[in-house]
């Protein structure tokens, strides 16, 4: 049985959004570089320590947005009685058809904006490069935990990043959404029907 969060975990949960919004906005407006811990620590009304206690790096502030984001593969698999591969499949095409921002097909200002931070910004990619490692080991782990498992999550991960950031380049040099949806669409289908002929046991093939 689930608990819902106690006050002190809906507290905690709050300050995580709250700070983590206005040192987005920060390194919106001024560019992730030009805003000290200092700064964003005085706009959040907090120490510096305590800053440093809900974020160890300053990349994480960023990266926070994204970090609810590390178990969705594993999760989508281990919930659904479809093979995880078709499983898969369903939740990133449910994604594109809704403008989830995390497929990469959303037009939304703000959701550019941040998109231009995260990629535009090396140490905030290099950072990410763990977000999508923890990705991996979660799905891995659901799918058996073995080398198999591992080799097949990493592709698996992989091709839903590629696509996304796809999908969000066009999106950012102008391309009409609706154009770009049709595209993304058709190039997941590819994609994944790819990945069930390499990886026939995660298909629901024999």
């Amino acid at each position: 049985m689930t608990h819902p969060p106690s006050l002190r975990e809906r507290k905690k949960r709050q300050t995580y959004e709250s700070v983590s919004e206005i040192a987005i906005r920060l390194f919106l407006e001024k560019g992730f570089d030009a805003v000290s811990v200092n700064e964003i620590a005085a706009a959040a009304g907090i120490s510096k320590p305590t800053l440093f206690r809900y974020f160890p790096v300053k990349e994480d502030l960023v990266l926070h947005r994204i970090a609810d984001h590390e178990d969705e593969a594993a999760r989508v698999v281990g919930e659904s009685g479809e093979a995880p591969l078709v499983a898969l499949r369903r939740h990133f095409l449910e994604g594109l058809e809704r403008g989830d921002p995390v497929t990469g097909l959303s037009d939304h200002p703000q959701v550019l904006a941040f998109h231009r931070l995260l990629y535009g910004t090396p140490s905030l990619v290099a950072r990410a490069h763990g977000h999508l490692e923890r990705q991996e080991a979660a799905l891995a782990e659901v799918l058996g935990g073995d080398l198999d498992a591992r080799l097949a999550a990493g592709q698996i991960i992989a091709v839903r990043r590629v696509l996304a950031l796809e999908n969000w380049r066009r999106i950012a040099e102008g391309e009409p959404i609706e154009e770009v949806r049709v595209d993304a669409v058709a190039a997941a289908e590819r994609a994944f029907g790819a990945l069930a002929g390499g990886l026939p046991w995660l298909a629901g093939e024999k």
